[in-house]
């Protein structure tokens, strides 16, 4: 199958129902090995929970990792 054919299937998918992409972002961020100080950051230098895994929070504290 071409690239255009897929994203022609794409397409006619997303018009009959919702899809779901998974990407290896995870694995991505794994791989920097990041510390439980590098999640917090300055800005949530004195958050009162462990931090480290939330991913989410790396778009604040770490956007070049991102």
């Amino acid at each position: 199958m071409t690239r255009e054919e897929r994203i022609a299937q794409l397409h006619r998918l997303l018009e009959e129902r919702i899809v779901l992409l998974d990407g290896g972002f995870g694995t991505l961020v794994q791989a920097r090995k990041l510390s439980e100080k590098d999640y917090r950051g300055s800005r949530f230098a004195d958050w009162p929970c462990d931090l480290k895994g939330n991913t989410d929070i790396l778009v604040l504290t770490q956007p070049d990792v991102i």
